[in-house]
């Protein structure tokens, strides 16, 4: 049977479909009771399940660059890692890229997946349009400016199967990582904002243990870096986020200037990911309770002691999509990386939930969580009008599963 990247659950689909075209496609949608497209399988639950899973992989490689509107279109098995190749050849590069150049576009873009940065929106903010295929197997296109784009670039795959994305690019650009350890929760409670602005994308690694975090990546677009961060001290090698772990598989770190796609991963493509026996679950609260939150998760850690691996904090600019977590506001996101425990990880969701979604917290799509419609929906204001949207173009639901049913109803 398929399985997931962590190996943790494995897809209901009784038949995993591979078309080689456009029309081999929408024959497998038009005549399948309920179908789903499975990508990098990067996600940790039951999302992608269906009675029919489709891969894209097969379908030819679609890679147009415009360089008039700076967009690229790319087809909807894509990956992260290759089309940032691919631009970066012709001179050109995305705005921002998650810590995994592993994973799918599409699937990042339908779960409102993120990199880090106080100006830098979630990835789905740079598509400019894109074509579906609909539950009959029609062909779809919504393009940025339409009425119905910000509610179907973050679409869970509930609206239909994303066959090409357009993206924004801009020209290529070098960056510089820098990383220091031992930086004390004082300062970050003191300098939060002066902390995640001072570089183009920052991240801070802690277990929430001790008086600090472990780690703060300092991503740069090629400036110098500071002599002094906050009372931390400059790593003298190469570090893993999960301290104790070989530290071959991440980018280049001790301020060495390198192209952009080889700097905003925090994983090198060529390497395994991360540990991939592993869950992941993650939390984007509103900047404005961040340190709420912290105190939060300082204050629970007796309850998930022994079963987080670490924790990354990353701050994701406002956008208007409206089931991405960062709807409507600036958010920190707190990202967890579980052992692979199931049944001891949801045991302590609830708990963590409770102190974490009255501050307005919102999970992460793709990742470990709890919360149901009935309690996802205050924190999401257009809920209802996506409910809607997905009415009108799946009324028969072909594209729903069990976690639509759980985390959107209607």
């Amino acid at each position: 049977m398929e399985r997931n990247w962590a190996g943790n659950h494995e897809y209901a689909g009784a038949r995993l479909e591979r078309p080689a075209s456009l029309d081999e496609l929408a024959e497998v949608v038009g005549v399948a009771p309920r179908v789903r497209a499975i990508g990098s399988r990067h996600s940790f639950t039951d999302i992608v399940d269906s009675d029919v899973l489709v891969s894209l992989e097969a379908l030819p490689p679609v890679f147009e660059l415009d360089a008039v509107t700076r967009t690229v279109t790319i087809g909807g098995g894509a990956r992260y890692g290759e089309v940032s190749q691919a631009l970066h050849d012709q001179g050109w590069a995305l705005a921002n890229l998650a810590s995994l150049p592993h994973i799918s576009v599409a699937g990042a873009v339908a779960t409102g997946t993120h990199g880090s940065g106080d100006t830098n929106a979630s990835l789905a903010t740079a598509v400019a349009g894109l074509a579906l295929v609909d539950g009959s197997g029609a062909a779809r296109s919504v393009r940025r400016g339409d009425p119905d784009h910000d509610g179907t670039v973050v679409g869970l795959g509930a609206l239909g199967i994303v066959t090409t994305l357009t993206l924004d690019v801009e020209p290529a650009y070098d960056v510089r990582q820098d990383v220091w350890t031992d930086l004390p929760y004082a300062a970050v409670a003191d300098h939060f904002d002066e902390i995640t602005s001072s570089g183009y994308s920052v991240s801070l690694f802690t277990d929430f243990s001790g008086a600090g975090f472990a780690q703060a990546w300092v991503k740069s677009r090629a400036v110098e870096a500071p002599a002094e961060f906050f009372g931390a001290r400059a790593a003298t090698k190469q570090l893993h986020p999960d301290i104790g772990v070989v530290a071959e598989g991440v980018t280049q770190q001790g301020g060495i200037v390198g192209p952009w796609l080889e700097r905003l991963p925090h994983f090198r493509l060529e390497f395994t990911p991360s540990h991939g026996a592993e869950l992941q679950g993650e939390y984007l609260v509103p900047r404005a309770r961040a340190l709420d939150a912290l105190d939060a998760f300082r204050s629970l850690r007796p309850r998930f002691e022994g079963l987080l691996r670490v924790s990354e904090l990353r701050t994701v600019a406002a956008d208007d999509l409206w089931l991405s977590s960062a709807y409507g506001t600036d958010v920190v996101g707190f990202h967890l990386t579980w052992v692979q425990d199931e049944e001891a990880v949801y045991a302590v969701l609830p708990d963590l939930e409770a102190a974490l979604l009255p501050l307005g917290a919102r999970p992460h799509w793709g990742k470990c969580f709890a919360a149901t419609a009935a309690d996802l929906e205050p924190l999401y204001p257009r809920l209802r009008d996506f409910r809607a949207l997905r009415e009108r173009v799946d009324p028969d639901r072909t594209f729903g599963n069990a976690f639509l049913d759980r985390v959107i109803g209607g």
